[in-house]
């Protein structure tokens, strides 16, 4: 069986996109001729993925903006993860983590019954928590390490003997899994603590939200972000592309920005590897 992070690799190259699209759908920001509709939000992100899947390597859920809607948004989540290729990859953005019983039920729910190829985990409470989420070797994990809002400064950047608690939270997770499906989350704006990230985990997979709306350089992200030979980065954009226009026109444009933004990042992978 092929692991998660050798299936990352092998997608990354084939597409030569190191693009993840958040569908981070809010019905109040989606075009206004979907509002009303029954299934607009469906609808909504059918064709923004039709418009951008030969452009990404990825799609990443955010679980918030649907589970919002109760059992109308879940049901939206299964239908909108199953309308993106398989040859793509699929990012639950829920945040787990919990004691080992309820994360073995969080870890079934989204990674088997749901089909998602990986999730977004909290790692405060240690191995035992994270443990049931990373028993597959072909799907993936991402901890939460080094986060783009402000209050990471509270907890993330405390010394724990010679090193911050993120470099703690990589270094030590590291021990946790010998299956080759171990990433890690590290905002944007952060990119120049990415360096001490990457000397930590060389190879793992990074996701990267904070491009765009966040103010993240895509130039630093892409320098210090990507391994050795400029891959394993996933680099996620979410409001400049999805709401790249408020129009019907609203695939294309979102499209045009993924391009725009595609064409970017590898302009910078070309120049530093």
């Amino acid at each position: 069986m092929t692991t998660f992070n050798s299936r990352l690799l092998l997608i990354q190259k084939k597409s030569n996109s190191l693009l993840c699209v958040g569908l981070d759908t809010d019905v109040k920001k989606i075009p206004p001729h979907l509002r009303s509709k029954k299934n607009g939000i469906l609808e909504f992100n059918k064709q923004i993925i039709e418009a951008t899947k030969e452009l990404v390597c990825a799609y990443k859920i955010n679980f918030a903006f649907y589970e919002v809607m109760g059992k109308e948004g879940w049901a939206i989540i299964e239908k909108t993860r199953a309308m993106i290729p398989s040859s793509l990859i699929t990012i639950a953005d829920a945040k787990r983590g919990d004691i080992g019983n309820s994360s073995t039920y969080y870890a079934n729910a989204i990674l088997n019954e749901m089909e998602f190829d990986s999730i977004t985990v909290a790692p405060y409470m240690g191995k035992d928590s994270v443990a049931p989420f990373l028993q597959w070797e072909n799907k993936g994990v991402f901890l939460l390490a080094l986060t783009s809002n402000e209050g990471a400064f509270d907890f993330q950047y405390k010394k724990t003997g010679t090193r911050r608690l993120f470099e703690e939270v990589i270094k030590t997770s590291q021990r946790w899994t010998a299956n080759n499906n171990l990433g890690f989350v590290v905002g944007a704006t952060k990119a120049q603590d990415m360096k001490a990230v990457r000397k930590l985990a060389p190879t793992s997979p990074l996701l990267i939200p904070g491009i765009g709306a966040q103010g993240g350089s895509v130039e630093e992200t892409v320098r210090f972000g990507c391994d050795k030979n400029g891959y394993n980065a996933i680099i996620n954009a979410s409001r400049n592309i999805i709401y790249a226009s408020n129009r019907k026109d609203f695939a294309d444009a979102a499209r045009s920005e993924a391009l725009k933004l595609t064409n970017e990042i590898n302009f910078f992978r070309n120049k530093y590897f």
